[in-house]
């Protein structure tokens, strides 16, 4: 490569019409997230990128064209479904591939260190073995398409609220065993051929320009051959690249360009910035080579299958969706109901998707598109989009002989007279959530709270159906008759949400995520920074020597249930907790410390699915909880089946003096249904271990 060259891979520009002072879009790129001109002599392929992980980002119609939209990040992991995700990936990155596109901006892995933040419905779990695995297969179904996933963002990118200045502080030992773990497994399983660094500070330094992160622990510690590219307007200055970036994304939202020609006149005059330079064009190149990015050109205007594909959309919401509660056997509802009062949420018309560069519609665009701002560039961003997928059609298609009256929700002594005449009545509930913009607290908004409660009151056989990106609280819950957790379910959602309610799916799906009794059980009941710093979706610093300093220290690696186990905490809905049609018995537990083995029985009338989980509760007769196996099963009435799962060891260990030390003792396991309802424990005798990562 000549020295001009050499700079080329190494920053992208977004052709798209933001910012002040948008350049042109150059000849090959196409609308999306980003472009690298490739390098013709030497016949390396251009990268051409394209947001997330849910589907083929919308970029709000800039491309004319629509994609199918995967349910939210929580949905796909509340199936504990690895081989799933797999085929999601797979999904999406074919679609991405049809495009044009060779780089796919997927795999979010951050744990959920709040269910306030905004992203919590982009990603997985708050546990680093369920987010690891899950993560890692789905970016092997994309990679499999002959594209370049990334993971991200890395790394402790915990919200939203002063995203980009706010200064993450933890220690090293907690850091391992709770992020670093997740996203290391995730690598390990999926081998992404680019990590996207985080906009959030880490001790101090930019996380795109963290020599802790990117240096010490993700290259020299992880040997990670990949290349890292920074998140779109992370960048602070060139010095990055020797702090382990390299890749500058986005470069038009940056104050510079400054992986260009001040790049290139560095690496002529400081023999660091001449060998790092090598170094970011043999890991970018790595990464096209590895994934056959040069044998399998990408071309605009490929075949999709959006009918076979949303039935993977389908599938995974049917897996997705978590019963919460159902009272004397409310649910499934009878086909034969006569009335039936359906209330908001758009019921009639679509089902509710995340906001931000995770945006994806199908053709045609959102079935309603409800602005949240009226100004600033950044707006249209702001919009609350309905997928076209009405879960009142599709009940009405599965009980044709049903009187549906549906009502908006908007005036609730409407809405309690229709629910005091119907047999039944279905109150859908909503809350948007976005990039940018963390959640306030835990209610729903628009006074559905209230709305619930009337609905119930009026009329005890009510089932709430929850379309949120985030747990929610519920002072109504003790009044229903049945409350489902749909999240975001995608392109097929309202088909998935009809068929659980009406029994041809018997939900499976297990919270991957805590739902606290308040807010009052988080390590930070105040999200930090939210009163004080106005919302922005770019997160700039409104000056710049702003600060916000965020003590990831409190909960250290006790993430969410791990918190409340050390703190004798009860959640609303714990982590793994769903509820099915039909019932299971687990026996015949065993395991060496190594490996665990039990059989499940479904001892109901139905087919079902459920999810074998497996639990460290103590370590030398100290109380810790750490979820060490799992394995998703489906049986028929009466079959039983026994599943067996390693058990990683890093899971029982400790993070310390740059090596994983596992003391020798006695370990106690149990299996359980969700992580506050565990069988009687096994105790097994273990050796100390000790070996670095």
């Amino acid at each position: 490569m000549t020295p001009a060259e050499k700079i080329v891979l190494t920053a992208s520009m977004m052709p798209l019409p933001i910012g002040d002072n948008p350049p042109p879009i150059p000849k090959g790129a196409i609308p999306g997230a980003g472009f690298v001109e490739g390098i013709e002599r030497l016949k390396i392929p251009a990268l051409l990128e394209t947001d997330a992980s849910l589907g083929v980002s919308y970029v709000f119609g800039a491309r004319k064209d629509g994609a199918t939209a995967l349910p939210s990040g929580l949905a796909m992991a509340s199936t504990w479904n690895p081989e799933l995700l797999r085929e999601g990936g797979a999904m999406i990155g074919s679609e991405a591939r049809a495009k044009g596109f060779n780089v796919l901006l997927a795999g979010g892995a951050n744990l959920m260190r709040d269910p306030r933040n905004g992203r919590t419905f982009e990603y997985l779990s708050e546990d680093p073995l369920l987010t690891g695995v899950l993560v890692g297969n789905a970016i092997a179904g994309v990679q499999s398409n002959h594209i370049i996933s990334t993971i991200k963002h890395f790394a402790l990118n915990g919200q939203e609220t002063g995203r980009k200045f706010a200064n993450v502080e933890i220690s090293d030992a907690a850091a391992h065993e709770s992020d670093f773990l997740a996203f290391k497994i995730g690598i390990e399983i999926g081998n992404p051929g680019a990590v996207m660094c985080a906009y959030n500070k880490v001790h101090g330094e930019q996380a795109c320009a963290s020599d802790y992160l990117l240096n010490r622990v993700l290259k020299q510690e992880w040997g990670y051959k990949g290349f890292v590219m920074s998140d779109w307007g992370a960048v602070p200055s060139l010095d990055a690249a020797l702090k382990g970036l390299d890749q500058q994304s986005g470069y038009q939202l940056d104050p510079a360009l400054f992986f260009g020609d001040r790049l290139l006149a560095a690496a002529k005059s400081d023999p660091r910035y001449a060998k790092r330079l090598d170094d970011m064009n043999k890991r970018v190149l790595w990464a096209i080579y590895d994934n056959g990015l040069d044998t399998h050109p990408v071309t605009p205007g490929g075949a999709i299958d959006f009918k076979k594909n949303a039935e993977v959309a389908y599938e995974t919401a049917r897996q997705g969706i978590v019963l919460l509660r159902n009272q004397n056997n409310a649910l499934p509802l009878a086909k034969t109901a006569k009335r039936i009062a359906v209330i908001g949420g758009y019921a009639d018309t679509g089902v509710l998707s995340g906001g931000g560069s995770s945006q994806t519609q199908g053709e045609g665009g959102p079935a309603v598109a409800i602005p949240l701002s009226g100004g600033g560039k950044w707006s249209q961003f702001r919009v609350e989009a309905y997928q076209r997928s009405s879960p009142l059609e599709a009940m009405r298609r599965l009980a044709p002989q049903a009187d549906f009256r549906f009502r908006d929700g908007s005036t609730i002594a409407d809405a309690v007279e229709q629910a005091k005449r119907a047999d039944i009545a279905i109150v859908f509930a909503t809350k948007w959530s976005s990039e940018g913009y963390d959640q306030a607290d835990l209610t729903l908004p628009d006074g559905q709270d209230a709305l619930i409660s009337a609905v119930t009151a009026a009329n005890p056989n009510t089932i709430v159906v929850l379309e949120t990106g985030n747990p929610i609280d519920m002072p109504w819950l003790d009044k229903t008759a049945a409350v489902i957790e749909a999240w975001y379910p995608g392109a097929r959602g309202g088909e998935a949400i009809a068929s659980v309610l009406f029994g041809d799916t018997n939900p499976s799906g297990k919270l991957p995520i805590t739902f606290p009794t308040s807010v009052e059980q988080l390590p930070r009941p105040q999200l930090d920074g939210y009163n004080d710093i106005e919302p922005d979706f770019a997160g700039e610093p409104p000056t710049p020597d702003a600060k916000l300093a965020v003590d990831y220290n409190i909960e250290g690696s006790d993430v969410g249930y791990r918190w409340n186990a050390s703190r004798g905490l009860k959640a609303l809905f714990p982590f793994g907790f769903g509820l099915s049609y039909t019932s299971f018995e687990t026996t015949n537990f065993r395991t060496d410390g190594k490996t665990a083995s039990v059989s499940i029985r479904n001892t109901g009338s139905r087919e079902g699915g459920t999810v074998a989980q497996v639990y460290l509760t103590t370590r030398n007769g100290k109380a810790m909880q750490r979820l060490v196996g799992f394995k998703r099963v489906e049986l028929a009435p009466g079959e039983q089946c026994t599943v067996s799962m390693s058990i990683d060891p890093r899971l029982l260990a400790d993070w310390a003096k740059g090596k994983w030390l596992m003391p020798a003792g006695n370990y106690t396991f149990a299996v359980g249904n969700s992580a506050e309802d565990l069988e009687p424990g096994e105790t097994v005798k273990l050796s100390a271990l000790n070996w670095e990562d």
